[in-house]
């Protein structure tokens, strides 16, 4: 089982950030919530930290975990931990995406989405109290 992670990205009026694999990438084309694998011995929270800061060069923390993903997309399964983040420091940039785009929760449903994001999109729907 290859653990990965991935973060929620709020902005200050509730949008999230929704990031574009490339074409020609696996799931290229594909909507999906930044992150990537976690390192042997690093805790999930710091693997995120780390990953967001190579893919899209801001500094996070993490917050409230969501409910872990089981996925195969037949490559062998993924647990996908997922997690709410806030930004510290620094504007997102697609240094690994062909395309970042901030979402508010009516434009969500038109993107195609990795199918492993789509039960972490469906819980974070279902905490939102705005």
């Amino acid at each position: 089982m290859i653990e990965v992670v991935a973060g929620l990205i709020l902005d200050g009026t509730g949008r999230l950030l929704a990031c574009k694999r490339p074409e020609g990438k696996h799931l290229g084309g594909k909507w999906e919530f930044p992150g990537g694998k976690v390192e042997p011995g690093e805790s999930p929270s710091d693997a995120l930290v780390r990953e967001l800061e190579e893919e899209l060069g801001i500094r996070v923390e993490t917050a409230t975990a969501l409910t872990p993903v089981v996925w195969d997309y037949g490559r062998g399964p993924i647990r996908l931990h997922p997690f709410l983040c806030r930004i510290l420091s620094g504007q997102p940039h697609p240094h690994e995406h062909s395309e970042i785009r901030w979402c508010g929760p009516d434009e969500l449903g038109e993107l195609d989405w990795a199918e492993a994001d789509v039960p972490i999109l469906e819980e974070w729907r279902a905490m939102d109290t705005r």
